[in-house]
């Protein structure tokens, strides 16, 4: 079948709905501009893109008619380049994902803009005129139930007490607040024009939010509940893009890619803990791709039966209900090369599986802690004095034990200069394998002469 990849990914700031600076920004002025910013940053030939699918959880008034299409001319396009909108609420970008993909498998195009809009300034949340199937509503209400009560029921059902919750919130505002400090956002971003302002910068970060400050906010949906406005996603305005093509045609052309989608799932669960549809997403995902999460060892196993029930010892993965489960087959060189944090995260829907742990990633409540490391041994080269020891990429690695070689003293390897590991794989600079390591494959052939005294483990 068609190999399919990631070759770009770009997005607007996000900024709070209603009183950002985005408020009076059209969404549909928005994703063309980020369609645009796509463009230009991969220079893919636009004679050549088959389709704009665009995901909208709201689709009506300025959001309202075939905006993908309308989203297509305003980006300006080709007048060739066709566009399609889907719904599938909080999954409808990455339902245009899995759209692409698909045709791509089919031989129905090679390359698609698949995209994201919410204005939730100028669309509201539920739109403008819900009308409820009554019959519905009075015999599954869940159906038509808000996020937050779902997450109050999924907090009740686990246990998830309100102050776990807002530590992880506590930790997801450092690390948002230190990755734009450190500018790791700003490759990603394409500034967004409104009038004569430029807006550059994502501003709904809360820098500085303590425990103690979440502490004392009311509860949100359920006054007998756990969740509060600073556990839960704002009111947003934002866009996103993604370049999806054929691997075939990403070389040909020169493009970049990212990741490679190894498999696509989709599941429903009950309404009323609307949470929990990862599982089950996850186990159909992990199936078709051959995988399986063992909670009692990080690595992966090949799945041995079909999805359903978990198999002994499975772990439940927490994430949004359709998701990619991507290769890093893709994925060479160090932490500094573009968009390196776009697969970071992706990888993160998969926690630990394959190689798509990240050595400073929080595991999270099911996944135990495991210590890794590639141990050093002295190579002994008579007469040669060694600047630099190559280390072969594990890529799960977390350290380095490099003390035998410190031991060794001034002498042949006086100058070592220290190796370690830089976060997802190790430092481009330490890669000598011709290939990535893949699942289950020992490393034992296209070694530097220099790595006889490495071993992985």
């Amino acid at each position: 079948m068609e190999n399919v990849v990631i070759a770009g990914y770009a997005r607007s700031p996000f900024h709070f709905a209603h009183k950002g600076l985005m408020a009076k920004v059209r969404p549909d002025d928005l994703a063309a501009q980020v369609v645009r910013g796509l463009v230009e940053r991969t220079g893919v030939n636009v004679d050549d893109i088959e389709d704009l699918i665009l995901g909208c959880a709201f689709p009506e008034g300025e959001q309202g008619f075939n905006m993908a299409r309308l989203v297509a001319l305003l980006a300006g396009l080709p007048i060739t380049v066709a566009g399609t909108t889907v719904n599938r609420f909080c999954g409808s970008s990455m339902q245009s994902i899995h759209n692409a993909a698909g045709a791509i498998q089919m031989g129905a195009g090679e390359v698609f803009i698949c995209a994201g809009v919410e204005s939730m300034s100028r669309v509201a949340m539920g739109g403008f005129n819900p009308m409820p199937n009554p019959v519905l509503h009075e015999t599954i209400p869940g159906a038509y139930m808000s996020m937050g009560e779902t997450a109050e029921n999924v907090g009740r059902e686990y246990g998830i007490s309100r102050a776990e919750q807002e530590e992880f919130a506590v930790l997801s505002q450092q690390k948002a607040s230190d990755a734009q400090s450190a500018g790791r956002l700003n490759e990603e971003i394409v500034p967004i024009q409104l009038d004569d302002i430029m807006i550059e910068t994502d501003g709904c970060l809360r820098p500085g939010t303590t425990v103690e400050d979440l502490a004392g906010l009311k509860l949100a949906f359920d006054q007998n509940g756990s969740v509060t406005a600073g556990t839960s996603s704002p009111l947003t305005d934002g866009a996103a893009a993604t370049l999806v093509c054929s691997e075939d045609y990403a070389r040909q052309n020169s493009l970049d890619p990212i990741v490679r989608i190894k498999s696509i799932a989709v599941s429903g669960c009950m309404p009323e803990t609307m949470g929990l549809g990862p599982i089950f997403a996850s186990r159909k995902a992990l199936s078709r791709a051959g995988l399986a999460y063992d909670q009692r060892n990080p690595r992966p196993s090949r799945v041995l039966g079909m999805a359903g029930d978990p198999l002994p010892g499975q772990a439940v993965l927490d994430d949004r209900p359709q998701f990619v489960l991507v290769d890093p087959a893709l994925d060479r060189g160090d932490q500094g090369r573009p968009q390196s944090h776009l697969a970071e995260s992706l990888d993160g829907l998969l926690l630990g599986l394959h190689q798509r742990l990240t050595a400073k990633r929080l595991v999270g409540r099911i996944a135990e802690p495991v210590e890794l490391q590639v141990d050093l041994q002295p190579v002994t080269m008579t007469g040669h004095r060694l600047e630099k020891l190559a280390v072969a990429s594990e890529p799960d690695a977390v350290g380095v034990d490099h003390h035998d070689v410190d031991r060794l003293g001034a002498g042949v390897l006086e100058n070592l200069e220290e190796p370690g590991v830089n976060r997802r794989f190790t430092a481009g600079e330490l890669q000598h394998l011709g290939t990535p390591l893949d699942l289950d494959q020992p490393v034992d052939r296209g070694l530097d002469h220099r790595l006889a005294g490495a071993v992985l483990h």
